[in-house]
């Protein structure tokens, strides 16, 4: 299926996987990019190291295009940018808006540049400064999101710019993704989706909790690292969500330590780096203390395999996924059935 999204970037289905921490590592994303989609290495919870190694064994594994998705407000982020550069990697996705210098930098040395937003003001700002392509994600998405569901963002956005727009939040099959290319997307991007594959460094034990909830079964908390977040329902979370504020401080300054001792960080840079997210965000001190949640929470789950002492970021759309394809058996389904509803489409278009 060839679109502008496919032409764009080089691969042979509009299929995105996106970056999600401790998930989509080199096994991921080179299972994707052999499938035919964008595998995309999350790097948040890597070290400049350690994603150096990642992006080696993804070329190890394939020779397909691949993406890695950065932190725009990271204190290494000129450095992380030298090292795609420098590696060969066709795509650099964002969490966040990029710079127009980083923008820039990366489009001149032939890098596709691709940023996530939730709203269409960000992907008008974007798009003015040079982005490739954008990722909206509407409000069923998994992670980080906002208020308003994908049905009603996605044809706003494709109205408001010409670039490339890729839809993500409730996709999980080929029906979807008619849908999505009938709005104007150029393809969809999953997260919980690809999570749930047998190419998935996800323990089975967890998987088996995913594979558990239904459509009710998530909720938005800002408990977690004080700006909205979509995770599983689990008596983790909901203690969370019924600690007071000193409580959630007093547990965020704790994996606050933790992660900078895992990721080898001085307290200068952690502190360096917060203020950058403090000022990237708009912030208050307290949101960006308890952003160091993140991380460890997203590990002691999807690393540790211990979803009681953590968070389990998740889509709306887990609610209907029962099963571990590999990232061959899932792409291949969803484009055979993209075929089958655009031919019952055409059939009803010749009537």
């Amino acid at each position: 299926m060839r679109t502008r999204l496919t032409d764009l970037v080089g691969v042979r289905y509009p299929i995105v996987q996106t970056g999600m921490g401790y998930v989509a590592g080199a096994r991921l994303t080179a299972a994707t990019a052999n499938a035919g989609g964008l595998g995309i290495i999350a790097s948040a919870t890597l070290d400049l190291p350690r994603l150096g190694d990642a992006i080696d064994e993804v070329q190890r594994r394939t020779d397909r295009p691949f993406g890695v998705n950065l932190r725009a407000d990271a204190e290494d982020a000129g450095e992380r940018i030298d090292m795609i550069i420098g590696k060969g990697v066709r795509v650099a996705s964002f969490a966040l808006a990029p710079k127009p210098e980083l923008i820039t930098k990366l489009k001149d040395a032939g890098v596709v540049v691709i940023p996530s937003v939730g709203a269409r003001r960000h992907a008008e700002k974007v798009a003015k400064w040079g982005a490739d392509a954008v990722i909206v994600q509407g409000g069923e998405g998994g992670g980080h999101t906002g208020p308003v569901p994908t049905t009603l963002l996605l044809p706003q956005v494709v109205d408001a710019v010409d670039i490339p727009v890729i839809a993500a939040g409730g996709f999980f099959d080929g029906r979807g993704l008619v849908a999505a290319l009938a709005y104007g997307a150029a393809g969809i991007a999953m997260g919980t989706r690809f999570l749930l594959t047998s190419d998935s460094p996800v323990g089975d034990a967890v998987k088996e909790v995913y594979l558990g909830k239904g459509l009710t079964d998530t909720l938005v908390t800002t408990r977690v690292d004080g700006v909205p977040h979509r995770v599983l329902k689990t008596p983790f979370v909901d203690t969370l969500e019924r600690s007071g504020r000193v409580a959630g401080l007093a547990r965020a300054l704790r994996n606050a330590m933790a992660f900078r001792k895992l990721a080898g960080l001085s307290v200068a840079r952690m502190l360096r780096e917060g203020q950058a997210m403090k000022h990237g965000r708009d912030l208050t001190w307290s949101q960006m203390l308890m952003a160091a949640n993140t991380p460890m929470l997203l590990k002691a789950a999807m690393v540790d395999g211990r979803p009681d002492l953590g968070v389990m970021s998740a889509g709306q759309v887990v609610g209907l996924l029962d099963d571990l394809p590999s990232c061959a058996e899932l792409i291949e389904r969803i484009m055979g059935e993209a075929a089958e509803t655009l031919a019952a489409l055409t059939g009803l278009a010749d009537r």
